[in-house]
């Protein structure tokens, strides 16, 4: 479990300008809402997105094996 969502969130805007949704009431910084809509729905996009996250979340100490997300995306883009 990660221990601060919203430093995870701050992170990806900052390092790579992804900007992603936090929640609301007693699950605020545990969870978040990533909106993919129109042209940020693109393979690229989603494949970028999902790379930044994985790296931000390891160095928040989530443990991931380095791609993993990506891998599985690929899997999915190529069923």
């Amino acid at each position: 479990m990660l221990g601060n969502g919203d430093a995870v969130r701050a992170h990806l805007l900052e390092d790579f300008g992804i900007e992603i949704g936090t929640s609301f009431g007693p699950l605020h910084g545990k969870i978040w809402r990533i909106g993919t809509m129109g042209y940020g729905c693109r393979k690229a996009n989603i494949l970028r997105c999902l790379g930044a996250l994985e790296a931000v979340m390891r160095r928040h100490g989530f443990a991931s094996p380095a791609g993993a997300g990506v891998d599985a995306a690929y899997t999915v883009y190529d069923a």
